[in-house]
């Protein structure tokens, strides 16, 4: 198998599940990701620290999708498709888990771009505050915040709508006041 294979190999489900979350659309996600291993075919020889490869990758296909939104007039405003990003439904008998995790991520989907991109690297694609401030090329400190501004988005969203909430969020309201007659 040639170096370029195992690269594909190794990334190119990550490098899709991102691209989805940040285009919320399965074609566009695929265009993303082919146009990244497009370019890392050409220019790939160029990168000296062969570690730093699936940084490069995840920092590629955001340049493209920042590249593409500004070419193109039209943003779509479509779901995210949940089975399409790759996601691992949850198990059958933790229905309200599943209800909460497929709620989570049509929140996600419809966070604004500057908050999505660093909350879906972070817990959907697990990488460092440094590796997403590299892909995004914003100072750590810029993720750190972007990370908590978008998880407190989430949450508010999550607790707008308690019926889809976790149970773990609403415990941590304050429990109702009860008056006793003696």
């Amino acid at each position: 198998m040639s170096e370029f294979e195992e690269l594909v190999d190794a990334h190119y489900q990550a490098l899709y599940r991102f691209a989805m979350s940040l285009s919320r659309d399965s074609a566009t996600a695929c265009d993303l990701v082919q146009e990244t291993f497009c370019i890392w075919a050409a220019k790939g020889d160029q990168l000296r620290d062969r570690s730093k490869a699936k940084t490069w990758l995840f920092t590629t296909l955001h340049r493209e999708f920042l590249s593409m939104r500004r070419r193109s007039s039209k943003f779509s405003e479509e779901p995210l498709d949940e089975e399409a990003a790759g996601a691992v439904p949850s198990p059958q008998e933790d229905a309200d888990r599943q209800l909460d995790g497929q709620r989570a991520l049509e929140l996600l989907a419809a966070l604004d771009e500057t908050y999505r991109a660093p909350v879906a690297l972070f817990y959907l694609q697990q990488h460092s505050y440094k590796d997403i401030a590299d892909i995004l090329d914003v100072p750590i400190g810029t993720v750190m915040s972007r990370l908590s501004r978008g998880k407190e988005l989430l949450r508010r969203k999550m607790m707008a709508e308690p019926s889809s909430a976790p149970k773990n969020i609403l415990q941590l309201q304050d429990p109702p006041l009860r008056h006793h007659h003696g």
